[in-house]
């Protein structure tokens, strides 16, 4: 089948006062392990710059050893930004800008500034991401936990709860759908959130919603765990959620109203989690996945019967390649098409274990998982890079893959404008008299 795509990564990034464990050769290496053969990562601007931000990215990514794409967070908004915006676009090769309602007083952005980013994306044809939880809110309740002293990992995931999810999900998809612009909403991990989703698709917005691994199939129990270091290595934002949201997400996931499977892989080892001990605010947040995807994804959704292999295949390259702009290059088994390609053998088990993971992080959080479903051989570019539970990897191989505008997701989005425009019956016409 083709190799799998990867939508949402963080290799290499700075994030709460540390670095991901994993750079862009470390986690490139696991993800190819694991039968993915392309991922999108998140260039984070510096000082509000996209153009410093990228070519930092540039720099970082100078080691790849697999094909690699580019997201854009927004961060700030000027028309310096603007600018910058459309030379990503036009010539940097991103079409798609991500921008945070959560981390307030770092990332996150207001209404206002949500609002320009998403005309000038629909403007450039490129897709505006989001992170949808109400960061306001999330302050107000980490305050909350904090002076009930509840100070350990548990306090992060009551201090964000579904509510503020499904609340800035319905936000975002709301001020989407008044631009009229495609929105992806990125690792949703809740029905709080999912069920917005829904009800937009059924009204035939333009929304397209990314669960992650961790999502699908882990469970907010571990938070409660009395060993820190333990509980800790589950601390992402949004929260992994109570047992019965993963459920759900994986019938949306089946019923086509969740598009794509992604990981948000933000790794941290134990000294780098050790630095919340006292203070949950201060974990940096983020979980593994990129080795782990297209294995845990067949095992839970295939080999469960909730999908089929073709939409296995679906869910894990082809819709990301369309969405992304960049398919039949990526993401088919075609003449003319990357030799990205994996064999799976649906009789083989695997086993999860950080001893044997690929990446640099000393944990894992589905150490000791089984299934069934292996990976035996990933091709990426025509090049054998994985076969006999050996890498053949070399730094450098990793292509940048540009990824132009005006995605599948824009088709007949200038109709639907001229129809809005159509059926204003105004200005009315006055009489000055």
């Amino acid at each position: 089948m083709p190799g799998g795509i990867d939508p949402h990564t963080h290799l290499a990034m700075e994030f709460m006062g540390s670095e991901t464990i994993d750079d862009f050769f470390s986690g490139q290496a696991a993800a190819l392990a694991g039968g993915t053969t392309m991922h999108i990562d998140f260039v984070i601007p510096v000082d509000g710059s996209l153009s410093a931000g990228y070519e930092a990215y540039v720099e970082k990514a100078k080691r790849s050893c697999m094909d690699y794409g580019f997201h854009m967070a927004i961060t700030k908004w000027n028309e310096t930004v603007s600018e910058e915006m459309e030379i990503m676009v036009k010539e940097k090769g991103i079409n798609s800008f991500k921008f945070f309602l959560a981390y307030k007083g770092s990332f996150m952005v207001n209404d206002e500034l949500l609002m320009e980013g998403l005309k000038k994306c629909k403007s450039l044809g490129a897709l505006a991401m989001v992170h949808a939880e109400n960061g306001d809110a999330v302050f107000e309740g980490q305050k909350r936990m904090i002076e009930l002293g509840i100070t350990g990992p548990e306090g992060h995931a009551l201090s964000r709860p579904p509510v503020l999810e499904g609340e800035a999900t319905a936000r975002a998809i709301r001020l989407a759908s008044f631009v009229n612009t495609p929105l992806y909403v990125v690792h949703v991990m809740s029905i709080d959130a999912m069920e917005e989703i829904a009800r937009a698709r059924k009204s035939g917005q333009r929304v397209v919603g990314e669960p992650v691994v961790s999502g699908l199939l882990l469970n907010d129990s571990v938070l409660w765990d009395p060993d820190f270091q333990f509980a800790a290595r589950y601390v992402m934002s949004p929260p992994i959620r109570a047992a019965g949201h993963g459920t759900a997400l994986q019938a949306a996931l089946a019923a086509g109203v969740l598009q794509l499977v992604g990981t948000d892989h933000c790794t941290f080892n134990s000294t780098q989690k050790a630095l919340g001990i006292g203070d949950f605010r201060k974990i940096p947040n983020g979980v593994n996945g990129m080795e782990e995807r297209m294995h845990l994804v067949w095992n839970t959704m295939v080999a469960s019967g909730q999908i089929s292999v073709t939409e296995y295949v679906r869910i894990t390259s082809t819709e990301c390649a369309r969405i992304f702009n960049i398919y039949p290059r990526k993401g088919a088994i075609l003449v003319g098409s990357d030799a990205d390609i994996i064999i799976l053998n649906p009789n083989s088990s695997f086993k999860i274990s950080s001893k044997s993971h690929h990446y640099r992080t000393d944990t894992n959080v589905y150490e000791g998982w089984t299934g069934k479903g292996k990976v035996e051989t990933t091709i990426a570019g025509g090049r054998v890079v994985w076969e006999n539970d050996e890498l053949k990897v070399i730094p450098g191989a990793g292509k940048y893959i540009e990824m132009p505008p005006f995605s599948y997701l824009f088709d007949g989005i200038d109709k639907a404008d001229a129809k809005y425009l159509s059926s204003l019956r105004a200005p009315v016409e006055r009489s000055t008299t």
